[in-house]
C-alpha cells in the first residue's frame, strides 16, 4: 500500500501545483488600465475652509489632475481628494489614495503674490504651480507604489523629480509658467543668503527647502537651457551647479523612460501635452 499512498499524494500535488488550478494572479485579475483615476472633494466642516473648497470644485482643480493623469495605467483605482485635516497643512499619498489638505491649499492661496512678480509670476500661475508641483509630487509616490517602481535613494527627492519632470514634458509656454511658479513658492526660503538651523533640522524625509529649490530649477535648466538659461544669468541657479544639470536631468529621464513610461497610455498622453492647461498669459502693458 506504500507505493498507492505516495502515487496518490504525488497527484494531488501536482494537482495543486498545476497553473490550471491555480489561483488568478494579482496582474490577471487586475489588468492596467488607464483612466482609473477618481476624485473627490470632501466638504469641509469649518467654515474657514468653506472657501477654497468652493474655488477648488469651481475651477474643477481635480478634474484637472485627473484627465492629465489618467494616461497612466494603473492595475487599480486611485483616488485623488481634497479633505480637511484638523487645521494641519499636509498632502500625503496612502494605499491608493492621494489627499490633500485645505488647509494646505488656503496655505498656498494666502502667499500668493497680490500682483505680477518682477519674474513675470502672475497671481494665478503662482496657485497653479504650487499646487501642481505639491499634487505631482504625490502623484509620484502614488506611481511607485502602484507601478512597482523601484527607488534606489530618498524616497522624497524622487517624488520631486517625477513632479519636476511632469511638468517639463508640457509645451514649454506652460512648462516655463508652472516650473517659475512652483520655484517662486520656496522664495521665503530664500530670501537670506545665510542660514543657521539645528542639526536636527537635517533628519526630515523631506530635503531642506533651498536644497528642493535648487534640484528643481537644475532639472529645468538641463532639460532646456535656452527656455531657462535666465535661471543663471540672473544668480538663481549656480555655475558651478548648472554645469552638470545637463547630466541631472538625463538621469531623471532614462529613469522615467525606462521604469515609468511603460504604464503611460501613449495616445491618452499626447493629447494632454498638447492641450493648454494655463489661462491665457497676459500681454505686457506697453510702456
Amino acid at each position: 500500500m506504500r507505493p498507492l499512498k505516495h502515487s496518490v499524494l504525488a497527484l494531488v500535488v501536482a494537482i495543486i501545483g498545476s497553473s490550471a488550478f491555480a489561483p488568478p494572479t494579482l496582474a490577471a485579475a487586475n489588468d492596467p488600465q488607464p483612466n482609473r483615476i477618481r476624485i473627490e472633494y470632501v466638504a469641509p466642516k469649518s467654515p474657514e475652509n468653506q472657501q477654497i473648497y468652493q474655488i477648488m470644485k469651481e475651477r474643477r482643480a481635480l478634474e484637472k489632475m485627473q484627465e492629465i493623469y489618467g494616461a497612466f495605467k494603473l492595475p487599480n483605482e486611485l483616488l485623488l481628494r481634497t479633505v480637511e485635516c484638523d487645521g494641519v497643512a499636509n498632502a500625503w499619498y496612502q494605499s491608493g489614495r492621494v489627499s490633500l489638505c485645505y488647509e494646505l491649499l488656503n496655505q498656498i492661496w494666502k502667499l500668493m503674490p497680490k500682483e505680477t512678480t518682477a519674474e513675470g509670476i502672475t497671481p494665478t500661475d503662482a496657485v497653479a504651480g504650487h499646487f501642481f508641483f505639491v499634487f505631482s509630487h504625490e502623484m509620484g509616490h502614488a506611481m511607485f507604489d502602484m507601478l512597482g517602481v523601484p527607488v534606489f535613494g530618498g524616497s522624497e527627492d524622487a517624488a520631486d523629480n517625477f513632479a519636476t519632470y511632469i511638468i517639463l514634458q508640457f509645451g514649454k509656454d506652460d512648462a516655463r509658467r508652472l516650473l517659475a511658479a512652483a520655484a517662486y513658492s520656496y522664495k521665503n526660503y530664500l530670501m537670506n543668503p545665510k542660514v543657521t538651523v539645528p542639526v536636527s533640522a537635517f533628519s526630515d524625509m523631506h530635503s531642506p527647502p533651498p536644497t528642493r529649490f535648487y534640484n528643481m530649477i537644475c532639472l529645468a535648466y538641463g532639460a532646456d537651457s535656452n527656455l531657462f538659461g535666465d535661471f543663471v544669468t540672473k544668480g538663481y541657479l549656480p555655475e558651478m551647479r548648472a554645469k552638470d544639470c545637463r547630466r541631472e536631468y538625463g538621469e531623471v529621464h532614462y529613469a522615467f523612460n525606462t521604469l515609468i513610461l511603460p504604464h503611460v497610455d501613449k495616445a491618452i498622453a499626447q493629447k494632454v501635452l498638447h492641450k493648454d492647461w494655463l489661462p491665457e498669459a497676459a500681454r505686457p502693458t506697453p510702456r
